[in-house]
């Protein structure tokens, strides 16, 4: 081998050596060790959860309408129910919310008034409640007959400090495992869950960025193994509960979110538990 020989030889070893240290020894990786924003993006645009949130409820603003209570404020309340809501409450667990109407507990039911509403809102509020099967129970006894439920729940996602240093913030759910809470308090047949997201997404919301950081076709995409969010309308048929509060479950097929729905209408991040 000559000298030219030798040479490629060696530039050859040197390039198959740094391409190993690039994907291999973690002080090397090309990830930055810190997130963008600890604010889940809000610091820098909407929420890649809070854009999925917006199209959740804009499918479902038909749902939206007559006596609705929300979590937090009502600023959902305002965006997607516009002229059908006859009376919006605002649903705080403590004191001290200026926008609250009603101040109780999903956990234990205290506070709570039964059957009085056609429509609740909720979101990214089950995951900071520790006991979430009586939560269920009560967001069931919170509506009134034919009444709906539109619940997020987080499925990848970063911890909420300002939530766990006040009440805590305890779960991250699968779409199974929401379908088997929910068809404890309502029949299978009305419980349809949808699933947002997928690993670049889930990559740039634990990262902080923000919706509008990212190119509309991650956006789009759909990877049931990621699920970044998983949103949940239920509906509260004329049948009751039973002394256990359970019901016998049926298979429910759980269905991929759609891609034509249009984009979410803006908005600021509510008051506590909404995360």
């Amino acid at each position: 081998m000559g000298k030219k020989g030798r040479l490629w030889k060696g530039l050859l070893f040197f390039h198959r050596v740094i391409n190993s240290w690039r994907f291999w020894p973690a002080g090397i990786l090309p990830l930055p060790a810190k997130p963008s924003s600890r604010q889940f993006a809000f610091d820098r645009g909407t929420p890649i959860d809070r854009y999925f949130i917006g199209r959740f409820l804009d499918r479902n603003a038909e749902y939206i309408r007559g006596r609705v209570l929300e979590v937090g404020d009502r600023g959902y309340t305002q965006i997607y129910g516009r002229d059908r809501v006859a009376r919006s409450d605002v649903l705080h667990v403590t004191s001290g919310n200026p926008e609250a109407t009603i101040i109780g507990d999903l956990a234990t039911g205290k506070g709570l008034p039964r059957g009085a509403f056609d429509c609740l809102i909720l979101t990214q509020t089950l995951h900071v409640i520790y006991d979430v099967h009586s939560a269920v129970k009560n967001i069931y006894r919170l509506l009134k007959p034919g009444g709906v439920a539109l619940v997020t729940v987080p499925g990848i996602t970063p911890i909420s400090r300002y939530d766990a240093d006040r009440w805590g913030d305890f779960w991250r759910m699968t779409p199974a495992a929401v379908q088997r809470l929910f068809v404890e308090s309502f029949s299978p047949e009305d419980v349809e869950i949808e699933v947002f997201g997928n690993v670049r997404l889930s990559a740039a919301y634990l990262y902080g960025l923000a919706a509008e950081e990212i190119p509309a076709s991650a956006l789009a995409e759909r990877d049931p193994d990621y699920p970044l969010l998983i949103c949940i309308r239920v509906k509260k048929g004329t049948a009751q509960l039973g002394r256990s509060g359970a019901r016998i479950a049926r298979k429910r097929r759980i269905t991929p979110a759609a891609t034509d729905a249009p984009a979410a209408r803006g908005r600021t991040r509510g008051l506590t538990r909404k995360r």
